[in-house]
C-alpha cells in the first residue's frame, strides 16, 4: 500500500527545508551535448482530494493528499527525445560533440522487433510502448546527459497536476462534451496519436494530460485507497516491488471520455506482451500497448547521488 519512504527522499521533500516549500519556476532543459531540449512546468505545492465518488471502485475512498512543489514536463516525451536513448546512431546524429563515455555506459533498450510508432508518426508524437523499467532507464539516461534528476510522477503527483486546482471530473468541468478542446481520445483521434501540444493546456500549462498517450506513474497499482480513508497523506507513493501491475493515468487516443477523467486509473497487464516471441519476454517493450507513454517529473528537493542511483539501478524484474 501507500508508503512515504522516508529513506528515499526522491518523492518527499524535507518539511523543514524552506527551499523545498518555494514555488519553482518553469524552464527549458537542454540535453547537454545535443541540439535537443524539452520544457518543464512549475507545479506549486498544495492539497487536493484524490479520487472520485462518481468514478470506479478503485478511485475510492476520496481522501486528502498534500503534495510538495515539483516540475512536470509540459508535454509527453516525444520520439524526438526518446530515440537518442534508444539508438546510439541516432544519438550521434543529434549530438554536437562526442558522446561522453558515461553516457555510453548507460544500458540501452534492446532494439524492438516491431515499429513502435505503429505507423502513427514520429516527429512530435509521443514515444510509445516502453515498459515501466524502460521508462525509468530513459530517466537515467537523461540524468547522465544533464546532471538533473528526472523520474516518473507518483500517482498523487499526476492527479494533482492534472486537476490543476480543479475539483471537477475534468480540469475544465464535468461536461465531457468539452473534452474535444483538450484531448485526443476515442471520439476524435481516428485511432492514432497526434503531435503533442495541439490541444489546449490545463491551468498548470500542461498539454495532453488527457488522451493522446496514457502515462506511466511510478506506483504499484492498488485496488483502492481504503488505507487512507479519513487521513491526510503527504507525498504518498506505492513503492513498486512486482512486475504487474503498475498504475497508468490519463487515458489514451483509444479510450472513451470516462477513462480520461483526472481520477481515472488503469493497471498494466501482462497481456500487453502477448505477441512478444522472446522467452523470457522483453524487459523493455510492450508490443501490445501502443497507447502508453511517459511524462517526466523533477522534484524541487535535490536527492543525494546515492538516492538517485538507488532509484535508477533497481534490477529489472524478470517477466514470465
Amino acid at each position: 500500500m501507500y508508503k512515504k519512504h522516508i529513506s528515499l527522499l526522491l518523492f518527499a521533500t524535507i518539511a523543514v527545508s524552506s527551499f523545498a516549500q518555494q514555488t519553482p519556476t518553469s524552464y527549458q532543459q537542454n540535453i547537454n551535448g545535443t541540439d535537443l531540449f524539452f520544457k518543464m512546468e512549475a507545479i506549486p505545492g498544495g492539497s487536493f482530494s484524490m479520487g472520485s465518488k462518481s468514478g470506479n471502485a478503485d478511485e475510492l475512498p476520496v481522501h486528502e493528499v498534500q503534495v510538495d512543489p515539483f516540475w512536470m514536463s509540459t508535454y509527453e516525451v516525444t520520439w524526438d527525445i526518446f530515440e537518442p536513448f534508444l539508438y546510439r546512431d541516432y544519438e550521434t546524429t543529434k549530438s554536437v560533440e562526442p558522446i561522453p563515455s558515461e553516457v555510453d555506459a548507460v544500458t540501452r533498450p534492446t532494439k524492438p522487433y516491431l515499429d513502435m510508432t505503429f505507423g502513427m508518426g514520429k516527429e512530435g508524437h509521443p514515444a510509445l510502448a516502453m515498459t515501466h523499467y524502460n521508462a525509468i532507464q530513459f530517466c537515467k539516461w537523461l540524468y547522465v546527459r544533464t546532471g538533473v534528476f528526472y523520474r516518473l510522477p507518483t500517482e498523487a503527483e499526476w492527479e494533482y497536476a492534472a486537476r490543476a486546482n480543479s475539483k471537477t471530473e475534468y480540469f475544465f468541468g464535468n461536461d465531457s462534451k468539452e473534452l474535444e478542446q483538450y484531448a485526443w481520445y476515442e471520439a476524435n483521434s481516428e485511432e492514432v496519436t497526434h503531435p503533442v501540444g495541439e490541444k489546449k493546456a490545463n491551468a498548470f500549462g500542461l498539454f495532453d494530460m488527457y488522451g493522446n498517450a496514457a502515462e506511466w506513474t511510478y506506483d504499484q497499482y492498488v485496488e483502492n485507497y481504503k488505507e487512507f480513508e479519513g487521513k491526510v497523506s503527504k507525498n504518498p507513493v506505492v513503492n513498486p516491488t512486482e512486475l504487474y501491475s503498475h498504475s497508468i493515468r490519463g487515458g489514451s487516443y483509444l479510450d472513451p471520455a470516462s477513462d480520461l477523467r483526472s481520477a481515472s486509473r488503469l493497471a498494466s497487464d501482462p497481456e500487453w506482451k502477448a505477441i512478444d516471441p522472446q522467452i523470457p519476454k522483453s524487459n523493455w517493450w510492450l508490443p501490445d500497448a501502443s497507447f502508453i507513454g511517459i511524462r517526466l517529473v523533477r522534484p524541487v528537493a535535490v536527492p543525494s547521488k546515492e538516492e538517485v542511483m538507488a532509484y535508477y539501478d533497481k534490477a529489472a524484474i524478470p517477466d514470465y
